[in-house]
């Protein structure tokens, strides 16, 4: 029985101590195969390094590791070319000085394991000395694989000018490898994000992106087929459809794939939980989306172009983009809008669904005790179709926020707000949440789905629209057409940015 291959992200390791490996050779001969200069992004923890590191061995020959692989009978074993590999994945480098020493650092001891003494000070100058004395050495052209390349950068996102000192550095670094064109053989650069061409590529434009290439969209992270091929041994009593609905969902414009890292770790405990998604709580996205005073059921129904997926600077950053490259939406579904590509994007799977929305509700409200508290009493009123306990919950809730919280917090002062913590509370609850669902008389601002009942919200704020306007907007627009020959319940619920609370709350039952 083959191992969990948990936190390794060495080929060598994997192939040689006996751990599950899902065979992507395949997809590495073809990009041998048909191209020399690659960009890959894809969110943390999703396999890059593996890749690299699989990268790295077979450019340099080592075909004792790829027994019974495709690549063992596809790949030209009799060429062994020298390999660069840096590798930014680790630590937080503060400043551009503490960036040029990790670059020198990480060349200077590849060129030693060469025999190599490098002599120039630039960082940049340092590797393409490495790359000129490799070639000359070894007569044969050079790979260069950079892992995590933009790691530097996004680690100081809430400090921009250090960031783009630290872009400033990368951008001389990876300009290097556009002027030794006759000297590599193949290049490859993997990342989250993907940065502008003008802000970070200006010197290497002839990269070819596969972010979003469905020849390549299985590269990373594990189809269904593999899964079950791969890990047949760890699989037994495993739900499979449960599986699949807390991993699987990540779209590249192939099949969708699950997430490795948290499909490593629920086969080894049989616990399902957020293990992807508690390793890096996205911060500074959630502080963007708090500043930009984001309305969060939008995320549901995003749509986005090509230049809104691929565009990303320091000075110029948008939360849909930040959102996808991050891995917190995925595709939903690629069409054409005037011979343009366009997109829609969901959440990937319910662990990113469910954990999301709890961890913008941390950074939204003042106690995480009184979150759970909340949502506690959410559940309970849904459970026992309570309407008035849902009330008393969300009054109680807003009640409890401190004034001190709200004068040095001017989120609530925006209208988005309100809808945005409710949504928020029921997403939390992994429950089938619709925001701005759509009727043939207009829009329901916020549709619950609950076993046996169906619950429709409608949100007013009482200064912008008078009061009494929620839940006779519902009946007026006859919302509840949607949903005829179910139990409903329509819930008006009116908010005042002066009182600070829910001040009015309005519901019907339909059977």
């Amino acid at each position: 029985m083959n191992k969990l291959p948990i936190g390794i992200q060495t080929f060598r390791e994997i192939r040689e101590e006996g751990y599950c490996y899902v065979d992507k050779t395949p997809l590495i001969a073809r990009m041998a195969d048909e191209g020399k200069y690659y960009f890959l992004s894809r969110p943390r923890r999703f396999g890059k390094s593996l890749l690299v590191s699989t990268l790295a061995a077979a450019f340099a020959g080592q075909r004792e590791l790829f027994t019974g692989l495709h690549l063992e009978n596809h790949w030209d074993w009799s060429r062994r070319a020298p390999v660069i590999i840096l590798d930014f994945g680790e630590g937080i480098l503060d400043s551009r000085q503490r960036l040029d020493q990790r670059i020198r650092r990480m060349l200077d001891i590849q060129a030693e394991a060469q025999g190599l003494n490098l002599q120039q000070a630039e960082a940049s100058d340092r590797l393409e000395e490495l790359i000129l004395k490799l070639h000359a050495a070894t007569g044969e052209r050079v790979v260069v694989l950079v892992d995590e390349y933009d790691k530097p950068i996004l680690d100081h996102l809430h400090q921009p000018e250090r960031a783009l000192a630290l872009r400033e550095g990368l951008r001389n670094l990876y300009s290097v490898l556009k002027s030794q064109d006759a000297r590599l053989r193949f290049v490859l650069l993997t990342g989250v994000s993907k940065f502008s061409k003008v802000s970070l590529f200006s010197g290497l434009n002839n990269l070819k992106d596969i972010t979003l290439d469905e020849r390549f969209g299985t590269l990373c992270g594990y189809t269904q087929s593999e899964l079950e091929s791969t890990f047949t041994d760890w699989l037994d009593g495993v739900n499979l459809a449960e599986l699949r609905q807390w991993y699987n969902g990540y779209n590249f414009l192939d099949e969708p794939v699950y997430n490795p890292f948290d499909v490593l770790l629920y086969l080894d405990s049989r616990q399902f939980r957020s293990y992807w998604f508690e390793t890096g709580t996205p911060t500074f996205l959630i502080n963007l989306l708090k500043a930009r005073r984001y309305s969060i059921p939008a995320i549901e129904t995003l749509e986005a172009g090509e230049e809104l997926l691929s565009s990303f600077d320091v000075d110029a950053i948008e939360p849909e983009t930040l959102l996808f490259q991050t891995g917190y939406l995925t595709i939903q579904e690629r069409y054409q809008r005037g011979g343009l590509s366009r997109y829609r994007l969901r959440y990937p799977n319910f662990e990113v669904r469910t954990s999301l929305p709890a961890a913008i509700l941390n950074a939204y409200i003042p106690s995480v005790q009184e979150r759970l508290r909340t949502e506690s009493r959410i559940y309970a009123a849904l459970e026992a179709d309570d309407p008035e306990g849902l009330h008393q919950a969300f009054h109680a809730f807003f009640a409890s926020i401190p004034h001190d919280w709200h004068r040095r917090n001017d989120i609530a002062d925006y209208e988005g707000y309100w809808a945005s913590v409710v949504y928020c509370y029921f997403a939390a609850l992994g429950l089938t949440v619709i925001p701005e669902d759509v009727t043939n008389h207009g829009r329901i601002d916020l549709t619950i789905l609950w076993p046996g009942r169906a619950y429709l919200l409608e949100f007013k704020v009482v200064e912008l629209s008078g009061p009494g306007r929620a839940l006779e907007q519902i009946l007026r627009r006859n919302y509840a057409q949607k949903y005829a020959g179910q139990p409903m319940t329509l819930m008006g619920m009116e908010f005042s940015s002066v009182e600070r609370n829910l001040v009015g709350f309005e519901w019907q039952r339909l059977s």
